[in-house]
């Protein structure tokens, strides 16, 4: 009894029994046999397949990581050493040379040493996106609450002169990998203090909703806001709604939220009015939070 894997032949079951011997009925269940015997090799051949595949696509993926930790050495080492180097003498030609220079010269000077530190702080953007948005996730219940509320006080201790209203909801907790979900909030709450340092009372909150029956966890703020025809822009790297002269800033932090939400599993979005503040919504699937009102348990 022949069976094959697709058209081709691949073996055969034999029996000892002569064929004018066998009735249909004692052929059938040798015909089902050889059936499944064909069906099992192709999923043999298959799975083999997908294992050399797999092994490919992983020595693809470390060579892609060695590079990367190759142009990160570059980036830190390489990079900053001229940008030291450019720092330090304007600063030196400011401090010592000043009474030699006139207005437009101290000018020149200082716009030189203004773009170097912005410079800097480029790489350590570019460096921290990096370190943040690879490796493994390492997941465990995190209280967010908790963690915004640290954030939170960290910044009022930066500036104790602003009046600022910080509104949390208590008992947030997810499954999630504690050391990138910081890095979202920083930014998040971040964004939301250096976006409201023109108000006279800044309103800053954090809490959890249900959209389309999934925990959303947001960040909103009563700041300068941004015109929604942008919003494709935002969580690009680089890329800034607001000029530096309103707001300092890289264009690093929103790309470093995506990516850490995208590796959970999640989403990220936003919605705002100009001067009317804006609104930053997360989700992390398999997520469980311990919210007054809410039952715990897997979502």
């Amino acid at each position: 009894m022949p069976f094959f894997v697709g058209e081709k032949f691949a073996g055969g079951i034999a029996t000892l029994t002569m064929k004018e011997h066998l009735t249909d009925e004692d052929i059938e269940p040798l015909r089902l046999l050889a059936d499944h015997a064909g069906i099992a090799i192709d999923n043999f051949r298959l799975n083999k397949e997908l294992e050399r595949r797999v092994i490919d696509r992983t020595k693809q993926l470390e060579a892609a990581n060695a590079e990367l930790e190759s142009f990160s050495y570059s980036v830190s080492h390489d990079l900053r050493a001229p940008l030291r180097s450019i720092d330090g003498f304007t600063g030196m030609l400011i401090e010592d040379y000043s009474d030699l220079l006139d207005d437009q010269g101290k000018d020149y000077l200082q716009r030189v040493n203004t773009n170097t530190k912005r410079m800097t702080q480029l790489i350590d953007g570019i460096l921290d996106l990096s370190r943040l948005t690879r490796g493994d996730i390492n997941k465990q219940p995190v209280d967010l609450s908790e963690m915004a509320q640290v954030i939170s006080e960290e910044l009022q201790q930066q500036n104790p002169e602003r009046c600022v209203e910080f509104n949390i909801t208590s008992g947030l907790e997810v499954n999630c990998d504690a050391r990138l979900l910081r890095a979202v909030l920083e930014n998040l709450i971040g964004n939301a203090w250096k976006f409201t340092s023109k108000r006279d009372v800044t309103s800053i909150e954090f809490g959890c909703t249900k959209i389309n029956g999934q925990s959303t966890y947001y960040v909103k703020d009563n700041g300068a806001g941004f015109d929604m025809a942008n919003v494709e822009k935002l969580f690009g790297t680089f890329q800034r709604l607001h000029t530096s002269e309103e707001f300092e800033g890289t264009g690093i932090g929103l790309a470093t939220v995506k990516r850490i939400v995208n590796r959970h599993g999640g989403d990220v979005w936003a919605e705002s009015v100009v001067n009317q503040g804006a609104t930053f919504y997360f989700t992390i699937p398999d997520l469980y939070t311990l919210v007054a009102g809410v039952d715990r348990g897997l979502m």
